[in-house]
């Protein structure tokens, strides 16, 4: 839409300044919009005209902008020109802008905003996005949370753009934990505990023989033999490995569920026990790997000894470690999937780790790893529910759907739902995502069930109820209003500010003072349609953010 008007400002700059309009689109830009005062539209940077003259022969730019702004006509699509610090500017006719906007709104629904020109020469790209991650035999911990939201965030925004997204769980199904907790179950788990309660019982037994090991020298060193009977295949160690797998992966799903995510792919450490022996092989050939007095190996990605940069791969007893699965997982990914890009969504507590397994690819002679690329966030801290500290996001997600029912319930404005528990459910998870993603990605925040639930201001809790408002507006006026509208009718300030935001805090105002009710039929129609249109931007924007958009509050 905008690229259309912007086309017509270059072919009439074009007549003028005897240039081909694809060579002055680049000089055309947006304006901000200003809630305070009405700005142009658009304005031609008269500096980027003339970037080819050095600054001794170059005229006065803004007699330059003036002396341009004079040549100029208003037509159909531009109604006001003016000159601004060294820039023209163009004001769009707003009839044209009305009918344009809504009907591009109405036309492209859900791809509202993403046929634009500006993606159209979008290369499709394959990009595989690791992300959540949590860790098998352990229940769905906070922490996650942040890499489930920002990374199905990341995945959404990519599909959106055209790209092939596979989303990958990578899960922390291998490792000494399972020593650990393998050496526990023997010493303190209870099968009917574990068939009823499967999480909650391989927590406390987690929890129990941590405390045991650091006490009992013989606990720690069963812990290392029940995990290296793993790594070697013993079919007893295994299949209660895989007991705890199933049994955890069987919880996730029920958890991704409520949250409304997905993945393409369920893969863990465990795939690459074997294949990290292979990576072991492929350094050694290389003349990189180092063994250490304590038997471990190393690699030094200095080159020259500096402790900071050297990167433990294998344990003394010769069993693989983190940065090993990882380097295994990535080749075999590239073979899988060849992909132009590779994400991967963990908190920055990980940052200097991955830093050394894209630099460890690079050195193995895998060109491609510059294709990979880690995002970090910040943690959340002080997440409470009311009965205490927080572990496990299932809580997280329980107190939200109560709180909000709570809330819900002392509201005279909340309707009756035929399913008030999914409606909660909804509204607390956006506004937990939007609390999520107000602050900067890599700062830690501070977490207030306050600033959650607050239904002003940018949070999730009031995008749900502006939603919800314009769908009930569409529901009880849509039927006689929907099939034709004049764009005449949508000609005060207030219209067209909404037209140009597509807002929902603009919409929430305006809905109490662009009246429907009692409207004359073509006033209410073009009303109609426009909160329509603000609905259903409003929605794919929810939707991207990973927000479930309910029609009823």
């Amino acid at each position: 839409m905008a690229c259309g008007f912007r086309r017509s400002i270059a072919s009439q700059l074009s007549r003028v300044l005897d240039l081909p309009p694809e060579n002055l689109i680049k000089s055309i830009s947006a304006v901000p919009i200003s809630r305070k005062e009405e700005v142009a539209d658009f304005q031609l940077s008269v500096d980027s005209l003339l970037e080819n003259n050095n600054d001794h022969s170059r005229p006065d730019i803004q007699i330059q902008a003036m002396r341009l702004a004079e040549k100029l006509k208003c037509d159909t699509v531009v109604s006001e020109i003016s000159t601004g610090q060294g820039t023209v500017n163009f004001k769009i006719n707003r009839e044209l802008l009305t009918k344009t906007v809504l009907q591009q709104v109405i036309e492209d629904g859900s791809k509202y905003g993403l046929k634009s020109e500006l993606f159209s020469g979008l290369p499709q790209k394959r990009i595989v996005i690791e992300f959540s991650s949590p860790n098998v035999a352990k229940k769905f911990h906070v922490g996650h949370l942040r890499s489930t939201i920002i990374g199905n965030f990341i995945a959404n925004l990519k599909e959106a753009l055209g790209h092939q997204v596979t989303r990958i769980n990578y899960l922390g199904d291998w490792g000494m934990q399972f020593g650990l907790l393998g050496t526990g179950f023997q010493l303190f788990g209870y099968e009917e505990k574990l068939q009823s309660s499967p999480l909650q019982h391989l927590f406390e037994v987690y929890v129990q023989v941590n405390k045991e090991a650091a006490d009992d020298k013989n606990v720690a060193k069963s812990a290392h033999e029940f995990f290296q009977r793993l790594e070697l295949g013993d079919m007893q160690a295994l299949a209660l490995w895989q007991k705890f797998r199933d049994l955890s992966i069987d919880e996730y799903m029920r958890i991704y569920k409520r949250l409304g995510v997905h993945f393409d792919e369920y893969s863990g450490e465990s795939f690459y026990r074997e294949k990290s022996q292979e990576v072991l092989k492929l350094l050694d050939s290389k003349g990189l790997l180092q063994k250490t007095l304590k038997g471990t190996a190393v690699v030094d990605l200095s080159g020259n000894g500096d402790p900071s940069s050297i990167c433990t791969v294998m344990r003394s007893d010769g069993t693989s470690l983190y940065a090993t699965r990882d380097l295994a997982a990535a080749i075999d990914r590239m073979e899988k999937y060849n992909f132009d890009k590779m994400i991967y969504v963990t908190d920055k507590g990980q940052k200097k780790h991955f830093q050394q397994v894209f630099q460890m690819l690079q050195i193995m002679g895998y060109d491609w790893a510059e294709r990979c690329q880690h995002v970090p966030f910040g943690v959340v801290q002080g997440m409470k529910t009311r009965r205490g500290d927080v572990t496990f996001l299932e809580d997280v997600l329980n107190e939200i759907r109560l709180r909000m029912l709570q809330n819900m319930a002392s509201i005279k404005t909340t309707k009756e739902l035929e399913n008030p528990q999914e409606t909660a459910e909804q509204v607390g998870l956006a506004a937990l995502i939007i609390q999520d993603f107000r602050g900067f990605l890599l700062s830690d925040y501070q977490f207030s069930w306050d600033r959650v639930f607050q239904s002003r201001g940018d949070t999730g809790v009031f995008l749900q109820y502006t939603h919800a408002r314009l769908h009930s507006l569409e529901e009880t006026f849509g039927c006689g209003y929907l099939n034709d509208f004049n764009t005449a009718c949508l000609q005060e300030p207030q219209s067209v500010s909404i037209l140009q935001h597509l807002l929902s805090h603009l919409a929430a105002v305006a809905h109490r003072t662009l009246h429907i009710r009692n409207s004359p039929p073509e006033v209410a129609g073009a009303r109609l349609h426009l909160f329509r249109a603000v609905r259903s931007v409003l929605a794919n924007g929810m939707k991207l953010l990973g927000i479930t958009p309910v029609c009823r509050m």
